[in-house]
């Protein structure tokens, strides 16, 4: 039987039994629940090892198998158990390099490089092989944000950006989660991955910042144009580069979709005059986005869902990201660039996109930009014409609850600006909203990894304002979850010192009452109730 509780959209909230709500069978569940056992493994060897271990090397397979357990990332089984293999590989190669002795703990995870062994013990050693409730959810939680860390330090590994800092902290707590600790002890990791994914956003805004220049103020359009066009969703600016590059001047145009919107806010991307701009909407209107799309579609990351038989054989997938019966597009050996030459014959022969929708929307206001208009914030703020600012970053999702995020967005006040990140933003940033003296009432940073930035700005406010405290800012935190990703950013957030977060549209079904008292209490947590009396208590700043 299959366990998994790890995203908003689990099944009542409580866990997925038969299958994913994302379409994970239960033996995809089962072996991605092993490969993580097998990290467990690996972890305790490479800290037994110390010195010893090639932590570089060690760090960056860790994060690429972690990456690969996120939410709408890996469908495909074969993947995952090379993975496996892989992992046991290496773990016998440092238990035989660093001479290591089987110590209590790590013998409770060994096992072989047996399909058959995978296949019975898989099922064994996933989420509630922890019995203890409490244990169990702030495992879960340190589990669910080290994933998140794991798939933003491979955006800045893969950009030529790494820190061993972010590798140790992995392994240290992939190593606690096969020890005896104590809540308070759990507890005090859980903060400890809040500020490692503080450290780990930082390390990835610095990679795609250095690297494609500085976001800055974008219109994007979202109409189509008479070529055929490829259309490119996920996180990961390297392939978006790569495609740029191989499409220029062959008559085939590229678009971005979710959360590869943001790639039209850098400069490095905008001198393409092929890049025409987004079409669509969140992930989660693949289905019908991709399908009318009519070209061929790049999957970069998540998040992918279960394709219908009427375009599966048009999209394409790379890196982490994978789906049975879909082409993969593999990494390129010694370096050199990914080759999309499949990918962009066949959009020669497919029809140009469909149009669903006209216009523009506006981006780019990473902290960077942000920073330039301080002055322009600083004084609509003290002349009233700003009164506050509502962090409303995060996921989108399918549920119908998360209406209530448009909701909110319509109810309030025009002296209002909404802070963005990540898919979340597709509730509203195509609404009328207007701006304050010239400032967008919607200021969209980016991905949902650029959530850094809007703690960047809202860190410079308290600075400018002379404030002692972050959460003395006329500053509200409005939040969508949907996976993993989102979980670490909770977490870097709540090490920041930031409080008094609505979460939703529903709480984690894997913080038990305990632990959800303590983040209650400790923080100021809360879900997310009515749109009005949401709005009306964040207007008087509770």
């Amino acid at each position: 039987m299959m366990f998994c509780y790890q995203c908003q959209e689990t099944a009542k909230n409580t866990g997925c039994t038969v299958r994913g709500v994302c379409g994970k069978t239960e033996d995809t569940a089962n072996l991605q629940d092993l490969l993580i056992y097998s990290l467990k493994g690996l972890a305790a060897c490479a800290r037994q090892a110390g010195g010893k271990a090639d932590l570089m090397d060690l760090g960056r397979f860790t994060i690429r198998a972690m990456f690969s357990t996120i939410t709408n990332a890996n469908f495909d089984n074969d993947r995952i158990v090379a993975l496996i293999r892989e992992s046991l590989k290496k773990r016998e190669e440092l238990k035989k390099s660093a001479g290591l002795n089987v110590t209590a703990p790590e013998a409770a995870l060994w096992f072989s490089d047996d399909e058959g062994e995978f296949t019975q013990k898989a099922p064994s050693v996933g989420i509630l092989a922890t019995e203890n409730e409490d244990v169990r959810s702030l495992r879960s939680l340190l589990l669910f944000g080290m994933k998140g860390i794991s798939a933003y330090a491979d955006h800045a590994y893969i950009l030529g950006y790494e820190d061993p800092e972010i590798y140790s902290f992995l392994f240290k707590g992939l190593e606690a989660m096969t020890l005896d600790k104590t809540a308070d002890e759990l507890v005090a990791l859980v903060l400890e991955c809040g500020n490692t994914a503080v450290r780990t956003m930082a390390l990835l805004d610095k990679a795609n910042t250095e690297t494609y220049g500085t976001p800055g103020l974008t219109k994007v359009n979202i109409g189509v144009r008479g070529n055929p066009g490829i259309l490119v969703s996920g996180h990961d600016l390297k392939d978006f580069e790569e495609l740029l590059k191989q499409t220029e001047g062959t008559g085939v145009d590229v678009y971005t979709h979710s959360e590869m919107l943001p790639a039209n806010y850098y400069p490095a991307f905008r001198k393409y005059s092929h890049l025409v701009g987004n079409y669509g909407n969140a992930w989660w209107k693949q289905n019908e986005e991709f399908e009318s799309f009519g070209g061929p579609v790049l999957m970069t990351t998540n998040c992918i869902i279960p394709p219908k038989d009427s375009y599966k054989d048009r999209v394409f997938t790379t890196g982490m990201v994978g789906y049975p019966g879909m082409k993969h597009i593999p990494e390129p050996e010694n370096g050199k660039a990914k080759d999309f030459s499949e990918i962009i014959a066949l959009a020669k022969k497919c029809p140009p996109p469909t149009q669903i929708e006209t216009g523009e929307i506006t981006g780019g206001f990473a902290h960077e930009q942000v920073l330039q208009l301080a002055d322009k914030v600083v004084d609509a703020v003290k002349s009233g014409a700003i009164k506050r600012f509502v962090v409303m970053a995060g996921c989108d999702g399918r549920f119908k609850a998360r209406n209530y995020f448009t909701e909110v967005a319509q109810s309030l006040p025009q002296d209002t600006v909404i802070l963005t990140a990540g898919c979340a933003k597709y509730r509203y940033n195509k609404l009328p909203l207007g701006d304050i003296g010239g400032i967008p009432r919607v200021l969209d940073a980016g991905q949902c990894n650029d959530s850094y930035s809007l703690a960047v700005i809202a860190l410079k406010l308290k600075e400018v304002f002379g404030l002692s405290d972050i959460n003395e800012l006329p500053i509200s935190f409005d939040l969508g979850w949907y996976e993993q990703k989102a979980v670490a950013v909770l977490l870097a957030l709540l090490a920041l010192g930031v409080k008094h977060i609505r979460l939703g549209p529903t709480l984690p079904g894997f913080l038990s009452p305990n632990v959800a008292k303590v983040l209650v209490e400790n923080f100021d947590i809360k879900p997310v109730g009515d749109a009005a009396g949401d709005v009306a208590a964040m207007v008087e700043g509770r």
